[in-house]
């Protein structure tokens, strides 16, 4: 009798769910850019109260925007939509070109510049080396915020955009032997290596910055998933669509074989069917995606799955970048 209830229990219960592992790459996430940028919102909300101002996204992430709003952050496009008074406007980690923070001093607004430091570095590059007579190339994504505030450094036509190496053989600048070159910081290491040596070909003379623009965490990124995407048979990318750094990560594991590949903002937006057969998988984050949304894809897998989780790690990042003075503890007091 015992037999046979058993039986009768083991046909009610629930099929056993799939085996799937995730290896998680290790950087993910966060860098100290966007720790610092999204600090500064949060920091400012303390001291001045809501609204605060912030001109374009913060970051690159609808999560985290649409959390600083919920606590007082009011996100515009251009300066004008800030109406006159004492709410302070800052500025995203994109940076911004030198005309915004000079019309938001024309018009007495307080202003907090939340530019990552790596990129205000690469500003600063483009500054001098036109100070010393060069033409700039700037090596990026058209229309991308990091490249129109670097681009808004220098005066109108002492700086060119390159996209690719196809550009550069049509390219003819007037001062050919006296250039030098700059790069967003959150391109493709790969794609990147290959522009800048065929500028190196085409302008032997062409000067370079000291230490590589594209920043530290970029390039982790991107590392960690080399190692996991050949290993997995997908692999996700937590991040928005508008990330420049979550979309070069998803080329990476495309570009290594990994057969799916997908961008995603959160697990709402998973497409299950194109994960029907995998049994490993790698799962990482762009630098502007928090890590509950890591969680989050976590969570959505164990539900159809017998998950475990291992952690892939490549380097250990300890970077932290300092509040703008206006907005640290001291300066507060």
């Amino acid at each position: 009798m015992s037999a046979s209830v058993n039986q009768t229990d083991a046909g009610a219960a629930a099929p056993a769910k799939p085996p799937l592992e995730i290896l998680l790459c290790a950087p993910r996430g966060f860098c100290a850019g966007v720790v610092r940028a999204i600090d500064v919102v949060e920091r400012a909300l303390a001291l001045y109260g809501p609204p605060v101002y912030v001109r374009h996204e913060i970051v690159h992430n609808k999560y985290v925007v649409e959390s600083l709003k919920r606590k007082g952050a009011v996100f515009v496009a251009e300066l004008d939509e800030v109406p006159d008074g004492k709410a302070p406007v800052i500025f995203s980690a994109h940076g911004v070109a030198k005309t915004v923070p000079q019309n938001a001093v024309a018009r007495g607004l307080t202003t907090i510049d939340a530019t990552c430091p790596l990129v205000t570095k690469v500003h600063r590059e483009a500054e001098i080396h036109h100070k010393r007579g060069r033409h700039v190339l700037l090596v990026g994504h058209s229309g991308h915020p990091e490249v129109v505030g670097t681009m808004g450094q220098l005066p109108k036509g002492s700086i060119t955009l390159v996209e690719d190496v196809e550009q550069i053989e049509a390219l003819e600048p007037e001062t050919r032997d006296n250039l030098a070159w700059v790069t967003q910081t959150t391109l493709s290491v790969d794609d990147t290596h290959h522009i800048v040596e065929a500028l190196k070909r085409k302008f032997p003379k062409i000067v370079g910055p000291h230490k590589d623009d594209i920043c530290y965490a970029t390039t982790n990124r991107q590392e960690a998933v080399k190692q996991v995407a050949p290993l997995v048979d997908a692999l996700i990318v937590v991040g928005s669509s508008n990330s420049s750094n979550s979309q070069r990560l998803r080329e990476v594991a495309e570009r290594v074989g990994c057969p799916i590949t997908r961008l995603v903002n959160r697990a709402e937006d998973l497409d299950w069917e194109a994960f029907s057969d995998i049994r490993r998988l790698g799962l990482t984050a762009g630098a502007s995606a928090p890590e509950v949304l890591v969680e989050e894809i976590i969570d959505a897998f164990a539900t159809r799955y017998e998950v475990t989780v291992d952690t892939v790690s490549t380097t250990t990042e300890d970077m932290v970048f300092p509040l703008p003075r206006e907005l640290r503890s001291e300066a507060a007091e």
